[in-house]
C-alpha cells in the first residue's frame, strides 16, 4: 500500500475519533478568510456597479470640466461634430426667502435643454426636467434636494432666491444620474436652466464657478482617438478630461482604500487567529502522543506520520476556509441592504470569484505558515522523546531551526502570505508597510513572552525562598515546559493594540473636531467676493458686528502642469500630496508673508518685487513633489501657462482652517487673470448669523460657507467610517479572543493534572486559585503595557504621518487598555483552571 493512501486511512480514523480539538482553527481561519472575502466582494460589486453604469456618471462618453471660463466656440464645434452635446456649469450660492427669515448655502447645478444625454433626472411629482426648469409666468423654474426643501421649509410651488432672481422650485430632486453621492458636499443641490443662471448675477468674472462639457459620441468614434485630436488641437485647454474607463476617479481611490483596510484588518484577524490556529494544533498533538510514538516504534516512517496529519490538518483547514468564503459571499448583500442610501453609487450584490479565491489563497497561506511549525514536531521528535511529554513537552523545539525541511516550507508560505497581501492590495504601500509593522508587532510580543518566562526563571530560581507559595508557584508557571505565556500574550497583545489604536485614533478626531477645530477655525468663509466688492463687505460686517475680524486674501483658480520640466502626468508624486496635483487649485499671491506663516527655506521676495514669477511652496507638498528650493514649476491659469521658481518652502497647519494656499506666487505673476477675493470671520458675538444675513442681503453674489456645518458634515462623515471601524475591530477582537480562550484550554490537561498534584501534597483551592490568578494577572500587566505603547506609537503615526493631523496623549485609555487586559486575562485563567480544579484527586489517579 503506497504511502499516500496509507496517510489518507490513518487521517479518516483519526477523523472517526473526534475532531473537538480543532474547533479554534476552524473558527479563527472561518473569521478571517471571510473577513478578506467580504472586502474583496464589496470592492468587485462597486467596482463592477462603476463599469456598468459608467456612461451615466459621466453623463455620456465624455465629460469635461474647467474652471471660470466656458469652453470656446471652436471647442465645442469641434465636439458636436463627433457626438450629442450638453453644456453646464456648477457653482455655489445662498439661497433665501422673500421674508429673509431663513438662508442656506446650495450646490447649484445649471443645465441645458439637452441634459441629460444618459440616464434620467427622477422628479416628485414626475415631469419633464426641461417642463419643471422652464420659464413660467415669468419666473423661472428650479427642482431641490429634499434636503433643501426641509432646511427652508418649502414645499413644490413655493419661491426662493438665488441672487438677483426669484426661481419657482416645481420638483424635488429624486436622482440625479451622473452625480455620485458627496458627503462632503457643502449644501443641497439645487438644480436650474442655464438661462435662468444667467439671470441671478452669480455669474462674474473669477467667481467659482465649474464649467462642464459631455459628449454622447456618435457610433464609430474612438473616444482615444477623440482625447488625441482635443490634445493636439488645443495643447492649452485648461479642461480634466474623464472617460468611461474610469467615471469616478475619486470614487476608485476611495473604493481602493477602503478594501485595502478591510482586507488588512481581515489579514489581522487571520494572524492573530494563527495564533490559535498553531495552538489547536499543538494541542492535538499533544493529545495524540502515544498514537505517534507507537506508529513511530512500529516502524512507521516519518514522512507517513507528516503526511497523515497534514491531511488531517488540510481538512480541517479547507473547512474553516469554505465556510469564511461562504460567510463572506452572504455579508456582500447584507451589507449593502444595510447601507442603503448612504452608499456612493448603487450596487448589486453577486458572486465574485477572484476575491474568493483571493481570500482562499490567504487562508490556505495562513494555515500552513502557523501550522508546520507543530507538525515539524512530530516529524523530527524521537519516539522516546515522544512518551515523556508530561514532564518534558517542549524538550525538542529548539531543534526546529535543525529541521531545514520545515523551515523551508515556513518559509516559502511566510514570503508567499506577504506578496499575496501586497499584490493584492489596491494600495501596495499600505499593505507592504502593514507587513513590516505586523513583523515588527509579532516579534515584539514573543520577545515580551520570552523577557516574561526569563524573568520569572530568574526571580525563581535566585528569590524563590524569599516568596511565598502563590508567587513561587505563579513565577513556576511562566517558564515551565508547555506554560501559555505564548499564546497568551500573541492573541491579548495583538487584539488590544487593534483594538487601543482605534480608540486613539478616535479620542483624538473627537478632541480636534470636539474641541480644538470649533476654537481656532473661523466663523465663516465668504466665497465669489468681487473686488470692488471688498471694503462694502468690511463695512457691513463692521455694521452687523463691530468685535468680528475679516481677513481677504485674492484668488485665482488654476493647475499644476509641470514639476521641473516633467509634465505633471509623468512626474513621481507622493500619494499623500497627490491632491495638489489634482484638477485645478486656489491660488494667491502676497506681498508679505501671510500672518502665521513659517519659512523653513528660502527666502521671501521683497515687498517691491518686479521680477520673473516666483513660488512659495507648502513643505509636504514640495517633499512629495520632489521640490527644492531654486526648482521650477509650470501652472496654467485660465490657459495662461506661468513657469515660476520655487523661492521658499513653509509650514502650513492646515487643521486651523485658516486661508492657507498651498501655492503662493509673487505679485506681478497674475496681473491680468480675472480673480475673486475669499474671507474669513472670525470672533464676533453669537453665531454669526447677523453677519451672514447682513453681507447675503447687501451683496447677494456672495456665498457664505458656515463652518460650523461644515464641521458637523466632517464629524457625520468620521461617524460612518468610526462604526464600519468599530465593526472591523471587533472581528480582530473576536479572533483574539478566540485565541486566548484557546491558549487557555491548551493547558487544561497540563492544569488538571497540576491541582490534582498539588491537592495530594495539602495545597488547598485557594491557594492554587491565588497562584493561578497571579500568573495571568503578571501576563496581563505586560502584555496590557506593551500593548499601551504599540497602540500609542500606531495612532501617532496614523495621525500624524498618514492623516495629517495633530496627535494628543490620551492617558485615560492607556488605563482603560491596562485593566482591559488584565481583566481579560483575569478571566480568561479563572474560566480556563475553574474546570480543573473541580477534578477530584482519586478517580484521575487511580486512572494511572
Amino acid at each position: 500500500m503506497s504511502t499516500l493512501r496509507l496517510a489518507l486511512l490513518f487521517a479518516r480514523r483519526e477523523v472517526r475519533g473526534g475532531l473537538k480539538g480543532f474547533r479554534l482553527l476552524v473558527a479563527c481561519l472561518a473569521l478571517g478568510v471571510a473577513a478578506i472575502a467580504a472586502a474583496g466582494s464589496l470592492r468587485a460589486a462597486f467596482e463592477t456597479a462603476l463599469s456598468e453604469q459608467s456612461r451615466t456618471l459621466i453623463g455620456g462618453d465624455l465629460a469635461f470640466a474647467q474652471p471660470a471660463q466656458p469652453p470656446t466656440p471652436e471647442q465645442v464645434a469641434l465636439l458636436s461634430s463627433v457626438g450629442a452635446v450638453t453644456a453646464g456649469l456648477e457653482m455655489r450660492g445662498m439661497a433665501t426667502l422673500d421674508d429673509n427669515r431663513d438662508r442656506t448655502l446650495v450646490e447649484v447645478k445649471g443645465v441645458d435643454k439637452a441634459y441629460p444625454l444618459v440616464g434620467q433626472v427622477e422628479l416628485s411629482p414626475v415631469q419633464p426636467l426641461a417642463e419643471a426648469l422652464a420659464l413660467r409666468d415669468g419666473h423661472w423654474g428650479a427642482v431641490a434636494d429634499p434636503n433643501l426643501l426641509t432646511r427652508l421649509g418649502l414645499s413644490p410651488g413655493d419661491r426662493l432666491h438665488l441672487g438677483d432672481a426669484e426661481l419657482e422650485v416645481r420638483a424635488i430632486l429624486v436622482r440625479e444620474p451622473d452625480r455620485i453621492a458627496n458627503a462632503m458636499g457643502f449644501g443641497p443641490r439645487l438644480m436650474v436652466a442655464d438661462e435662468a443662471l444667467a439671470e441671478t448675477g452669480l455669474v462674474r468674472p473669477g467667481s467659482l464657478i465649474r464649467h462642464t462639457l459631455r459628449v454622447a459620441l456618435f457610433p464609430g468614434t474612438d473616444p482615444a482617438d477623440l482625447r488625441r485630436r482635443l490634445a493636439e488641437r488645443f495643447p492649452d485647454a485648461p479642461w480634466q478630461i474623464r472617460d468611461t474607463a474610469e467615471p469616478a476617479p475619486g470614487l476608485g481611490r476611495f473604493l481602493d482604500t477602503v478594501a485595502a483596510f478591510m482586507t488588512l484588518v481581515g489579514l489581522t484577524a487571520l494572524l492573530v487567529g494563527g495564533i490559535g490556529i498553531a495552538n489547536a494544533v499543538r494541542a492535538y498533538l499533544d493529545s495524540r502522543t502515544d498514537t505517534i510514538a507507537t506508529l513511530k516504534c512500529l516502524g512507521a516512517p516519518v514522512r507517513l506520520i507528516l503526511l497523515t496529519y497534514l491531511l488531517l490538518v488540510g481538512l480541517m483547514a479547507l473547512i474553516g476556509i469554505v465556510i469564511g468564503l461562504a460567510a463572506g459571499a452572504a455579508l456582500v448583500p447584507l451589507a449593502i441592504a444595510f447601507a442603503g442610501e448612504s452608499l456612493p453609487l448603487p450596487a448589486t450584490a453577486g458572486l465574485f470569484p477572484v476575491p474568493l479565491i483571493v481570500a482562499a489563497g490567504f487562508g490556505v497561506l495562513s494555515a500552513l505558515v502557523f501550522t508546520l511549525a507543530p507538525l515539524g514536531r512530530a516529524r523530527r521528535v524521537p519516539a522516546a522523546l515522544l512518551f515523556r511529554q508530561r514532564i518534558e513537552p517542549d524538550g525538542a523545539d529548539t531543534s526546529l531551526w535543525s529541521d531545514r525541511p520545515t523551515l523551508l516550507g515556513l518559509g516559502l508560505a511566510s514570503v508567499g502570505l506577504a506578496a499575496l497581501t501586497v499584490l493584492s492590495s489596491g494600495s501596495k504601500p499600505l499593505a507592504a508597510g502593514f507587513v513590516v509593522v505586523a513583523i515588527a508587532v509579532l516579534a515584539l510580543f514573543r520577545t515580551l513572552a520570552w523577557a516574561l518566562s526569563h524573568v520569572a526563571a530568574k526571580l525563581t530560581q535566585h528569590h524563590g525562598r524569599l516568596i511565598g507559595p502563590g508567587w513561587r508557584m505563579a513565577l513556576a508557571n511562566l517558564h515551565r515546559p508547555g506554560s501559555t505565556v505564548v499564546g497568551m500574550v500573541l492573541s491579548l497583545g495583538l487584539g488590544l493594540s487593534v483594538l487601543v489604536t482605534i480608540a486613539l485614533v478616535e479620542g483624538n478626531l473627537a478632541d480636534q473636531f470636539g474641541r480644538r477645530l470649533p476654537r481656532v477655525a473661523p466663523s465663516y468663509f465668504f466665497i465669489d467676493v468681487q473686488p470692488d466688492q471688498v471694503e462694502p463687505l468690511r463695512q457691513t460686517v463692521a455694521a452687523a458686528d463691530p468685535t468680528a475680524t475679516l481677513e481677504t486674501a485674492p484668488m485665482v483658480r488654476g493647475r499644476l502642469t509641470a514639476i521641473k520640466g516633467i509634465p505633471v502626468e509623468a512626474a513621481h508624486i507622493a500619494p499623500d500630496v497627490a491632491w495638489a496635483a489634482r484638477g485645478d487649485r486656489g491660488l494667491s499671491t502676497a506681498i508679505v508673508p501671510p500672518p502665521g506663516t513659517r519659512l523653513v527655506e528660502g527666502t521671501w521676495w521683497p515687498t517691491d518685487y518686479n521680477g520673473p514669477p516666483l513660488v512659495s511652496v507648502d513643505r509636504a507638498v514640495a517633499k512629495g513633489f520632489g521640490l527644492s528650493v531654486g526648482d521650477r514649476v509650470g501652472l496654467n491659469v485660465l490657459g495662461r501657462e506661468i513657469d515660476a521658481e520655487v523661492a521658499s518652502l513653509r509650514d502650513i497647519d492646515w487643521s486651523s482652517l485658516s486661508m492657507n494656499f498651498a501655492f503662493l506666487v509673487s505679485p506681478g505673476a497674475l496681473t491680468g487673470a480675472p480673480y475673486t477675493v475669499i474671507a474669513t470671520l472670525r470672533g464676533g458675538g453669537g453665531d454669526g448669523l447677523a453677519v451672514e444675513k447682513a453681507v447675503t442681503d447687501r451683496l447677494p453674489n456672495i456665498s457664505a460657507i458656515r463652518v460650523k456645518e461644515a464641521l458637523d458634515t466632517a464629524r457625520g462623515v468620521i461617524d460612518q467610517a468610526d462604526l464600519a471601524v468599530r465593526a472591523a475591530a471587533a472581528v480582530t477582537l473576536a479572533a483574539g479572543a478566540m485565541v486566548l480562550a484557546g491558549a487557555v484550554m491548551a493547558g487544561h490537561r497540563r492544569r488538571v493534572w497540576e491541582s490534582v498534584v498539588l491537592k495530594v501534597l495539602g495545597a488547598s483551592r485557594a491557594q492554587i486559585r491565588r497562584a493561578y490568578l497571579i500568573e495571568f494577572g503578571l501576563i496581563g500587566l505586560g502584555t496590557g503595557l506593551a500593548a499601551a505603547l504599540v497602540a500609542q506609537a500606531a495612532s501617532w503615526a496614523l495621525l500624524t504621518q498618514v492623516m495629517k493631523m495633530g496627535w494628543v496623549f490620551l492617558p485615560s485609555l492607556t488605563l482603560v487598555t491596562l485593566a482591559g487586559c488584565l481583566v481579560a486575562a483575569l478571566i480568561a485563567g479563572y474560566v480556563g483552571t475553574w474546570q480543573a480544579l473541580r477534578v477530584k484527586a482519586a478517580p484521575l489517579l487511580r486512572e494511572e
